[in-house]
This record gives C-alpha cells, structure tokens and sequence, in this order.
C-alpha cells in the first residue's frame, strides 16, 4: 500500500525537493518528479544539475529514451508512464496521476496558502483511500 508524506512549509519546494531526492537517490531507491508546467520542470532540472559538484543525480524528463534507465524522471502533470514506481515527488497542485503504483508519494508543498489549500484537498483524498499519512515541516525536518 502506498505511503504518503507531506513535506509542509517549504520555503523553497524546488530546493527542498533536490535535497529529498538527493536522499532517496543516496539510499539507492528511483523516483519521479511532478511539475506543474515545462518552466517549472526546466529549474529542477537545472537545479539537480548545479546543485553540489559532488552530489549530482543522474535525472532525464520524462520523454527522454533513457528514462528507464535513469534514477530520476522529471515528468509534467498528467504523467502516466512513468519507468519505475518506488518514490513520487509531487509539487504541482493535482493529485498525481497513477500515484498509487507507487510505494511512497512526497507531497511537498510551500507556505503560502495558494499551495496549502490544494494540498489540504489531497491529503483529504489519500485520507479516504485510507493510506497511511504523515506530515513534516521542510523546514525544520521535524514530524507534525
């Protein structure tokens, strides 16, 4: 059964979401990235890429022929092939498609209200599919 994790409070949910798949990638698992828009795809991309000279995490969109063979796929909403199913990492707005093909999806979600209300509406929607939930603020790395 699929885990959820909410990550709240991120003050920069791109950067937070480096740092968390630079964890599941350090621990050997794969993950998919959603984004709520090719611009949006494009600064992660560019983020894993810059991000530390010693961490880089081997990443490809989507669309690319080598997503099967990359740890890290940064897809767009909507996104439903995607090349593994261990981690998903969620910051657009949408509940991802598919995600329960996953063993654990990564809500991370900012501070600003625009970004809290749409998740309250998904972590309503896991809550009634009955997965396990659990919250934590990005910030401070803590449980809530």
């Amino acid at each position: 059964m699929t885990k959820v994790r909410f990550y709240l409070y991120a003050s920069n949910p791109l950067e937070s979401v480096c740092e968390l798949v630079g964890n599941v990638y350090r621990g050997g698992h794969k993950a998919a990235i959603i984004c709520p828009d090719a611009g949006v795809a494009q600064k992660l991309d560019q983020l894993l890429w810059i991000r530390e000279n010693t961490s880089f995490i081997p990443h490809v969109m989507s669309n690319s022929p080598l997503a099967a063979e990359t740890p890290v796929v940064i897809g767009l909403v909507g996104e439903k092939n995607w090349p593994h199913t261990d981690v998903l990492f969620n910051i657009a707005d949408a509940l991802p498609d598919g995600y329960e093909r996953f063993r654990v999806v990564n809500e991370v979600v900012g501070k600003s209200e625009t970004e809290l209300a749409p998740a309250r509406i998904r972590w309503k929607h896991y809550k009634q599919q009955q997965l396990t939930l659990t919250k934590f603020d990005a910030e401070r790395r803590i449980a809530i």
